[in-house]
């Protein structure tokens, strides 16, 4: 079922606008919520319903109106007010804001499309700011994976060296003992005298 018609309002429908919208306000709703029930029951939109309540059909119920407010005052002193997210959030009609319904409608229209823009703005800066912190953690990884690479490259390349100055210095113990040995060897010389004894030397 379309809730875009375009048609003139029968007399049946601004009976029933009138109808929900005054219940609405007996019982503390919004006339928002009003325009909404009414525009799913008419097939139109609850923009249009406004319309048609604020330009016409509202000045023919002014002491209907009146009488509901009364209701709604009444019941609230015998019950407490129960406080709904769509009051908190209620949008200003034009009996608060402006006595034009074309303010009311092209304003509230206006307001939503601005914060509707704004939204779709902040979306897509932060889809942008997203995918460039992507981008540049795909090139910190890569940039990891370099320098662990490198890491590996020198560690293999230290162990060599250690092993090379290990064998270095078992090496150089090894020629120290052979130096020790042989200098205790040289230490004592022996030679034959004239006579054809042992001389010994001392070095």
């Amino acid at each position: 079922m379309s809730s875009n018609r375009q048609d003139a309002w029968s007399q049946d429908e601004d009976v029933l606008l009138a109808e929900v919208v005054l219940r609405h306000i007996r019982e503390g709703g919004t006339q928002l919520q009003a325009f909404e029930e009414v525009g799913k029951k008419l097939s139109r939109t609850s923009a249009a319903c406004g319309f048609r309540w604020n330009s016409f059909v509202r000045k023919q119920y002014k002491s209907g109106i009146e009488l509901a407010k009364k209701q709604r005052k009444q019941s609230k002193k015998h019950s407490p007010p129960k406080k709904t997210y769509e009051e908190k959030q209620e949008i200003p009609t034009v009996e608060s804001a402006s006595e034009s319904p074309e303010a009311f409608s092209m304003g509230s229209m206006i307001q939503y499309l601005q914060k509707a823009e704004e939204a779709v703005r902040n979306e897509e800066k932060v889809r942008n700011e997203n995918s460039q912190l992507h981008e540049q953690i795909s090139q910190l990884q890569e940039k990891l994976k370099e320098t662990e690479e490198e890491l590996k490259e020198y560690e293999e390349k230290f162990n060599l060296l250690e092993e090379d100055h290990k064998s270095l210095l078992a090496i150089f113990e090894k020629a120290r003992k052979m130096a020790l040995l042989q200098g205790n060897e040289d230490k004592v010389k022996f030679q034959m005298d004239k006579n054809g004894n042992l001389q010994r030397l001392n070095k």
